[in-house]
């Protein structure tokens, strides 16, 4: 009998790949390398932590799942039988007829035609929701209108208009022959006018979610109005630089919080419909308060001083904008409160009444009242409040791609240029040789447009996509700052002002359509349900940290490098901006929740890079899928691509 054959390294490498499930004998066991033995130990827990890695995401795309739908794969039986137990619980058996029809509507929210429960009447007012999309109840564009004024408040708190008189009055010298003295007001001059950004950045923004779990959505925008509305007016009384910083500091316990409560609450209220196009409007309305900030400045540029008081015009500028503030916390009662906070509370009869004011008949507001109330018990089953909170927004890979995606829309936001205008159009048009005046003028011009222009998105933005709008707007925003800052070498003075005109009007008209209203738009749906307030909370701290960078540095950028070198710094942001948004932000266009799921399942490296910079890109195909998002995404990425990005 031959004696058993020792199987070497080598032959092993050369076998089929099943040595590693061989039982093998003591004597080979022992004559096994210590070496190997060591390799095979190191790679257990590797793989131990793979398939943790890989349970925990099967788990959270369950969990996604089931908030998306969590009446999905029920039968109606079961669901009739849920409904009977849930109305007599909350005391609504006059209306668990209507809550019986709207389950079993949300449960298949496409197959409604087939349900023999619904009437005729039922499925008209259902069809209408797609064949009549901008056909609501006017409560809800009341509640549309009154965010939108709640956004102005943001849009007319730049005191662009007011830096060119308080600085001169507080000592403040930015040309000052002495070098030292210059450095030292150039900052003084950024850290006042960032100032709101700091302490949205740092503390407004993350008081968000509290302030929404304890009050409401109507009650955080009542509190974040009545704050921004006292500390407009105390910023009109100071009589120093530092009270100027503290006032405006504290304007950003008003604005931070507001700036994630009003997108997020649009877009919850309508159908899925018309969520883009409605939650593209505040950024429409933040340009109209701009607007109405820049006509401020130079309605009062001529209001003379009173007895006692020195500079009564930059005064009034800084101090109207609480006047919109204060029609906000006037009217923002008679709205009603977020659906999804009333039944968070167990208010089922509330939620119910709210969404009766917001949809067209009393099926649609039971369907989505109870809808809403089985999602929020699947969060309390399966969610763990303390565990899924900030942490998951970067540790599961999912809700990172949306943390990435809105974190590039919202810092680009910031350093494609616009709010170097926005914040010191008058003091950049002063330099290239307008007049004081004319440069307020000027800057009228620039709100006037940044306005007319992000109009459009509200049709725009679901007709071709985030995405498409941004790829669209950057490279033109980037052309036209770099024409406006080689302008300012242009030695005829006429013609000087008239092309950095030029080219500031025509990088707004890029601006406004896309990186304009596409960022709010494109965070508020990213993230999954679970995480979606903390991740705007994200999303709108990564904007007003760079808008206080942007803010601070440019009289020290423009001190330094003059206006071209300003300019032109922004210009090649954009180009960067550009290869960011192509390779990592996907596309988000009329998507459902599950769908949103699916693709940010995907690598951004795949998903932005491999397929869309293919030579095939421009095929007939191609372009033909481009019309719909999904299905261009899972089969340029062969949907089985998954990464760490």
């Amino acid at each position: 009998m031959s004696s058993p054959t020792k199987t070497t390294p080598s032959e092993n490498e050369k076998g089929n790949g099943t040595d590693m499930k061989r039982e093998y004998s003591h004597h080979e066991t022992a004559s096994t390398s210590a070496h190997e033995r060591e390799t095979i130990n190191e790679k257990r827990p590797i793989m131990s932590a793979a398939d943790s890695a890989s349970a925990k995401a099967r788990h959270l795309q369950v969990i996604n799942a089931k908030l998306a739908n969590p009446l999905a794969g029920k039968s109606k039986a079961e669901i009739i039988a849920d409904v009977n137990e849930f109305t007599r619980e909350y005391h609504l058996d006059e209306l668990a007829a209507t809550f019986r029809k709207g389950a079993l509507v949300a449960a298949n929210p496409q197959g409604f035609e087939e349900l023999e429960e619904l009437d005729e009447e039922d499925k008209i007012v259902l069809r209408r929701e797609t064949t009549h999309r901008w056909h609501q109840p006017k409560d809800l564009y009341f509640l549309v209108a009154l965010c939108s004024l709640a956004a102005a408040v943001q849009g007319m708190v730049f005191i662009n208009g007011a830096n060119l008189f308080w600085p001169e009055q507080f000592g403040i010298n930015t040309k000052d022959p002495d070098p030292v003295k210059a450095d030292r007001d150039q900052w003084l001059l950024g850290i006042v006018a960032s100032a709101p950004y700091l302490c949205c950045a740092i503390l407004g923004c993350w008081l968000t979610d509290p302030l929404n779990r304890r009050f409401g959505r109507r009650g955080t925008i009542f509190i974040t109005a009545f704050i921004s509305a006292i500390a407009c007016f105390w910023s009109g009384l100071t009589n120093t630089w530092y009270h100027l910083f503290i006032a405006r500091f504290c304007l950003g316990l008003g604005i931070g919080p507001k700036t994630p409560t009003v997108p997020v609450k649009t877009p919850k209220k309508p159908p899925q419909k018309i969520r883009g196009p409605l939650a593209s409007k505040g950024k429409t309305w933040t340009a109209f308060g701009i607007f109405v900030g820049f006509a401020a400045d130079l309605a009062l540029y001529y209001v003379p001083d009173r007895s006692g008081i020195v500079g009564l015009n930059w005064r009034l500028m800084l101090g109207s904008a609480g006047i919109p503030a204060i029609l906000v916390c006037a009217a923002v009662f008679s709205l009603p409160e977020s659906p999804r906070w009333l039944l968070g509370k167990r208010r089922i009869l509330d939620a119910y009444k709210s969404f009766a004011r917001l949809r067209n008949s009393p099926l649609q507001a039971a369907r989505d009242t109870y809808y809403i109330y089985r999602q929020l018990q699947v969060e309390d089953e399966l969610v763990v409040h303390g565990k899924f909170r900030f942490k998951e927004i970067f540790s599961i890979p999912r809700n990172r791609r949306a943390a990435l995606g809105a974190g590039i829309v919202m810092f680009m936001q910031q350093f494609c240029g616009v709010n170097i205008i926005a914040y010191y159009s008058s003091t950049i048009f002063e330099e290239s040789g307008f007049s004081v005046v004319s440069a307020l003028a000027a800057s009228l011009g620039f709100g006037v447009l940044n306005w007319l222009f992000a109009g459009p998105a509200i049709w725009t933005i679901d007709l071709f996509g985030r995405r498409a709008l941004l790829l669209a707007t950057f490279p033109l925003m980037s052309l036209f700052l770099f024409v406006t800052g080689f302008a300012f070498w242009i030695p005829d003075r006429e013609t000087r002002v008239a092309i950095v005109a030029l080219g500031i009007y025509l990088f707004t008209i890029a601006y406004s359509p896309g990186e304009g209203p596409v960022p709010f738009t494109y965070s508020a749906e990213a993230f999954p349900l679970y995480v979606r307030d903390l991740g705007m909370s994200f999303a709108t701290a990564t904007t007003w940290f760079f808008n206080f960078v942007v803010s601070i540095t440019f009289p020290k950028l423009l001190a330094a490098f003059k206006p071209q070198g300003a300019v032109g710094w922004y210009a090649a942001w954009n180009v960067i901006g550009f290869i960011l948004i192509l390779l990592f932000v996907p596309e988000t266009k009329s998507l459902s929740l599950e769908e949103l799921d699916a693709v940010f399942r995907i690598a951004c490296l795949t998903l932005g890079g491999l397929y869309h910079l293919s030579p095939n890109y421009f095929s007939p195909l191609c372009l033909a899928m481009q019309r719909d998002p999904l299905r261009m995404i899972l089969l340029g990425s062969g949907n089985d691509i998954v990464g760490p990005l």
